[in-house]
């Protein structure tokens, strides 16, 4: 006997799944399986930050912009972390995502995000904040032994 196909979910969908299953902030959750709150070394996401203003095109078509949450709910937040990745956004920092998407899918990561966040009691935040790549180009990175500065060819000091 043929498998049943399931209808496709929409994210918002799954997460009212789970709310309606008695999922609560309270709940333990991420019980072995992977590991969504690791991010890759400083030195790796500066290289994956370079890699998009290199690669960030001079359309109007595109956007580049943080992503940033705090929330409560380890499930939530674990899911929210896979759904922006697979929308293309880069972990910056365990809340912190830079994407460099096409408007149209801005506008659905905030509109997702939006549903997701009507979904459950919570007393969260989600912020969307575009950005240019002049203003990335000036971004400072204090706590590691890394200088941003060099990596983008913005040092101010004079050789002789």
């Amino acid at each position: 006997m043929p498998k049943k196909k399931r209808p496709k979910l929409s994210f918002a969908e799954k997460l009212l799944r789970i709310k309606a299953a008695g999922i609560h902030s309270d709940t333990p959750i991420n019980q072995g399986g992977e590991d969504t709150d690791s991010i890759l070394s400083i030195s790796e996401r500066i290289q994956k930050i370079l890699k998009i203003l290199q690669n960030h095109p001079k359309k109007r078509s595109t956007m580049l912009y943080f992503v940033m949450y705090d929330i409560e709910n380890n499930k939530v937040r674990t899911q929210i972390a896979k759904y922006l990745i697979k929308k293309g956004c880069v972990r910056v920092q365990k809340s912190i995502y830079l994407a460099d998407t096409k408007r149209i899918v801005y506008e659905e990561i905030y509109r997702t995000l939006r549903e997701v966040q009507e979904v459950y009691d919570n007393k969260d935040s989600i912020f969307l904040i575009p950005i240019s790549t002049d203003q990335l180009n000036a971004m400072k990175i204090i706590g590691e032994n890394i200088d941003f500065d060099t990596h983008l060819g913005n040092s101010g000091t004079l050789f002789f």
